[in-house]
């Protein structure tokens, strides 16, 4: 049984599009939808009913937490506390202080935390008390603070994973004319590293060759590849490494700002707009349902950083980065963990290579990093890395982190003095008063 924690969410029939799919690989008799807005879930009960073919799992869905765990096997957390309501005020309330106004990175990911927190660990107890054999699948941002708190109470049977990282590693690999899968078959070992929204790409291994210098020297193969669009090849030769696309707001945060101040509206206004018409539209006509979300889904992901490319001049978004491609990442890790297969994965687990040694040298091995992993029956464990990230890039990750663990502490203990100095410490945060009135907004609205 496979219970999802948010299953009024919007992306819910990706999902289940996923393990339709998946329906010879992975064994999952029932799907249980929990949320708290009985509307949602009205709404996406009628989108999957007529999402495709019979023979797929049995759907319910509740607003009760314990008749959803009981019994779960797996359980996909994917909540948005405070809505799109609460991403918006996030973004404003930084944009307003000059800042960037983004819901996972900077000081509008640790503003959203800070009310994500308690409602994650309430929910790790309720996993914990209810399905304690259950494997927990975290899609809830910001992921590697969500992870690491619900790691407390539930350890190494909660990972958390994002579509970001191996994106990135396909598009590369599509780039250099190899299978996209050819990390997840064992032909090429990846090198990369970070957190949630912060990693970088530093090495393609293949038959003994390290095959990224050659990708970074190579323009015409770049130009396939979203990063390299939307940061410029020149970086990312600097680097000699290739970022995820969300190191854009650190290492051109004057840019975003600027690009997003000039915007009509944030994403997260875009998207408050747009869900509600969704779900007003298909509550009012439910046979037409999974019309309109596919609608409205195509509309969505085709504006997905649209304000940041056109800041950096970098075209349309390519198809092959469309698809908000999540839900095949959970459905592989699934079948992974239950099904017997083995899949080479870039996941959020903890920073522990064994016997002591982190996977990413220079933070605690209690810290959740995204890093290469091998998930299977056995668990999932971190693969070893060739290339090590320079000073540069082990010392960002490590404010960041400092920031996140304070971040924890703050929610924790509702302490605005923990959450000044957590987003004081954040790289994107640049005064102490601007922290502090932003710690104050934080804690006293959420």
């Amino acid at each position: 049984m496979l219970t999802i924690v948010g299953g009024g969410g919007f992306r819910v029939p990706l999902v289940h599009q996923a393990l339709l799919a998946a329906r010879d690989r992975v064994d999952v008799s029932d799907v249980v939808l929990l949320d708290t807005d009985p509307r949602r879930l009205a709404v996406m009960t009628d989108v999957l009913a007529q999402a495709g073919p019979s023979g797929g799992p049995r759907v319910r869905a509740t607003t009760e937490p314990e008749e959803a765990l009981t019994g779960a096997d797996v359980v996909f957390a994917a909540v948005r506390v405070g809505g799109t309501a609460g991403r918006t005020r996030d973004e404003r309330d930084a944009m307003a202080e000059g800042l960037l106004g983004q819901e996972t990175v900077g000081p509008g990911g640790l503003a959203y935390a800070l009310r994500t927190v308690p409602v994650v660990d309430a929910l790790a107890e309720q996993i914990a008390e209810h399905a304690p054999a259950a494997w927990t699948i975290t899609f809830t941002n910001p992921a590697s603070i969500v992870t690491e708190a619900m790691r407390d109470r539930l350890g190494d049977r909660v990972v958390g994973i994002c579509d970001t990282p191996i994106a990135l590693v396909r598009n590369a690999l599509r780039a250099l004319g190899l299978d996209p899968r050819g990390f997840d078959t064992g032909e090429v070992a990846v090198d990369y590293a970070g957190l949630n929204h912060l990693g970088w790409l530093r090495g393609l291994h293949c038959d003994g060759t390290d095959l990224l210098p050659g990708l970074l020297a190579d323009d015409a193969a770049l130009a396939g590849i979203e990063e390299a669009r939307l940061m410029g090849a020149d970086w990312l030769r600097a680097l000699r490494a290739i970022p995820n696309e969300y190191v854009y707001y650190y290492d051109f945060a004057r840019e975003a700002v600027a690009a997003l101040a000039a915007a009509p509206h944030t994403r997260g206004e875009y998207l408050a707009e747009q869900q509600e018409t969704f779900y007003a539209a298909a509550s009012a006509r439910p046979g037409e349902a999974h019309a309109l979300w596919r609608a409205a889904l195509a509309e969505r992901e085709a504006t997905y950083m649209a304000t940041e490319r056109e800041s950096a001049d970098a075209g349309q978004r390519g198809a092959e980065d469309l698809g908000g491609g999540y839900h095949e990442v959970a459905v592989d890790l699934m079948a992974a963990l239950l099904g017997g297969e083995e899949h080479r994965m870039i996941l959020d687990v903890a920073n522990d290579a064994g016997g002591g040694t982190p996977v990413v040298p220079g933070l605690p091995t209690d810290a959740v990093v995204e890093v290469p992993v091998l998930a299977s029956a056995a668990g999932v464990r971190p693969l070893p890395t060739r290339t090590g990230l320079d000073p540069v890039m082990t010392a960002r990750l490590q404010a960041v982190k400092a920031a996140e663990r304070l971040t924890i502490e703050a929610a924790r203990t509702e302490s605005v003095t923990t959450a000044w100095r957590a987003l004081a410490a954040h790289p994107l945060v640049d005064s102490v008063a601007v922290a502090r009135r932003l710690a104050e907004r934080a804690l006293g609205g959420r």
